[in-house]
């Protein structure tokens, strides 16, 4: 079977493996479609060399259909449509125990920590599966995961109707945040610095401001008559968004960090005390934020997925993809590993 290899840094190399059959507990999935994203990248400059093993096979973002079932599987048939929800716990340490199972302290994360989703079979624990429903084309449901991250981030904000709320980063993920949060019944104002994305943003109908071009605090004070956002994603990564963004939300509003940032950042802890602000990490996902993703999915209105996915390539060339992202011509790439079966 055909699979993508991580040798190192910038280095990918499509090879040939050979299947294995899935072990007990375990199912074996044909992969349709894996999304590449920013954790991706990270593991493609060498960012992760630390953690990831050499070779890896990675990938998290995934359709297809199960082919195998290992010995004491339940509950599942070959044939069956599935993505796969990659995070594997320990269910021993105090966080499993509390509950937080997702945030597990000695979490898996499947694709990263253990070989993903670019390979055509791929075998995953029986748990992980998530049903996609038979009229949902595979290569939308390969944006479940992505789906996913947005719906946990919007339910962890409280987010409601008629709240306003700042995304901050106008990618995949800032696109998907906005987008559920207009799904909840929200109105939202996209922060992003590129035209062209802006550009892209503007024609889903989401309010967009340039912060390079804009006072972006006075702004959101004019749009809220002074009172500043309910929410703000931080998900842009950036060092001077980080700065800027407990000067958006109103008195007791929420801010939401999403981004993963490999550093510390400086944070107006003033502001935080002055207006009594709530500031939270919102980090992958539980079972029903990927369940709430394929129903807003298969609903076919909330998630723009034309306009998310920028193109389709072949395993072959995932490393011409990867300088697609860099270059910042592409919101979400999928890669082609099996396609519709």
């Amino acid at each position: 079977m055909r699979a993508l290899h991580y040798v190192s840094a910038r280095n990918v190399n499509p090879v040939d493996l050979e299947p294995q059959a899935p072990p007990p507990g375990q199912v074996q999935v044909r992969v349709a479609y894996a999304g590449l994203c920013g954790t991706d990248l990270h593991i493609f400059h060498g960012d992760m060399d630390a953690r990831v093993q050499h070779p890896l096979v990675f990938g998290h973002e995934m359709s297809g259909v199960v082919t195998a079932l290992g010995t004491g599987v339940e509950g599942w048939a070959e044939g069956d449509r599935v993505t796969v929800m990659p995070l594997a716990w320990d269910g021993t340490c105090p966080a499993c125990l509390a509950g937080n199972e997702h945030i597990c302290q000695n979490l898996d994360f499947i694709g990263i920590d253990s070989p993903g989703a670019l390979q055509e079979l791929w075998n995953v624990p029986a748990g992980t599966l998530v049903r996609l429903p038979q009229d949902l084309p595979l290569r939308e449901g390969a944006l479940v995961e992505p789906v996913a991250v947005a719906v946990h981030d919007v339910r962890r904000s409280e987010l409601a109707a008629g709240d306003k709320a700042v995304v901050i980063g106008g990618g995949p993920i800032g696109v998907l945040i906005a987008s559920v949060a207009r799904h909840v019944g929200a109105e939202v104002v996209v922060i992003e610095p590129d035209a062209g994305r802006r550009a892209s943003i503007d024609e889903l109908g989401f309010r967009t401001l340039d912060p390079t071009a804009v006072d972006q605090t006075a702004a959101v004070e004019e749009w809220t008559q002074g009172a500043g956002a309910d929410v703000v994603f931080e998900v842009s990564g950036a060092a001077a968004a980080v700065r800027g963004m407990t000067a958006l939300a109103k008195v007791r509003g929420t801010i939401v960090v999403v981004a993963i940032h490999s550093q510390p950042r400086e944070i107006d802890l003033q502001r935080v005390f002055w207006r009594e602000l709530r500031l939270l990490g919102a980090r992958v996902y539980q079972r029903q934020d990927f369940e709430t993703a394929v129903d807003l999915l298969a609903g076919g209105r909330a998630i723009p997925t034309d306009a998310l996915i920028t193109d389709v390539v072949p395993l072959e060339r995932t490393g011409d993809a990867f300088a697609t992202l860099e270059a910042g011509q592409a919101l979400k790439l999928l890669v082609a590993v099996g396609g519709d079966r």
